[in-house]
């Protein structure tokens, strides 16, 4: 299975994850400048190294599901990806994946400067894990146990907080923190 790329745009950064090959985890990556680096560039060369499949875009929408001048930039900035990349983009609800990221990183002790670094890549993860997990969810959904469809309150083993699955995002802080600027490579 091929895997599958986390973007989180913003004005000056993208934050980019990436998933394991059997698409379980999401994994921070890196961040990508605007101001130094041609995104397309950047995202092309990612794709080609680690053979990825689809991309997944942040989504920023309000809480009333309404999308604004930002989700409008971020639907833009997926064509343009879609347009030069040539592999399937989706989008994915990104609201409160900053703050998730920032809380998982305040856990962890990490000092303001460096959450700075890396709060955009951790972003990324959190969104792309929330888009592994519904797909979970949905192959989840479709199983049965004797004989019963079961439903979302019914799921062994889920945790679910405002839509992101609880143990995925404490274990973005593992994975975003093995040494300061390098980042394991997902296996």
């Amino acid at each position: 299975m091929s895997r599958i790329l986390g973007l989180d745009p913003g004005e000056r950064r993208i934050g980019v994850a990436l998933s394991d090959p059997t698409g379980t985890i999401a994994s921070p990556h890196s961040v990508i400048d605007r101001r130094r680096s041609d995104p397309l560039v950047v995202v092309r060369a990612l794709c080609e190294d680690n053979g990825v499949e689809r991309i997944i875009i942040g989504l920023p929408t309000g809480l009333s599901g309404h999308e604004g001048p930002s989700a409008q930039a971020a639907r833009a900035f997926g064509a343009l990806i879609a347009e030069g990349v040539a592999i399937p983009v989706e989008f994915q609800d990104e609201r409160f994946t900053t703050v998730t990221a920032e809380s998982a990183l305040l856990e962890g002790g990490v000092r303001r400067d460096k959450r700075r670094d890396v709060r955009d890549k951790v972003a990324a993860a959190v969104i792309l894990q929330a888009y592994l997990d519904r797909k979970d969810y949905q192959r989840d959904a479709a199983d049965t146990i004797d004989g019963d469809r079961f439903d979302i309150g019914q799921t062994a083993g889920r945790n679910w907080i405002g839509g992101y699955h609880y143990r995925s995002c404490r274990n973005l802080f593992s994975l975003a923190f093995h040494s300061d600027d390098a980042l394991p490579a997902p296996e």
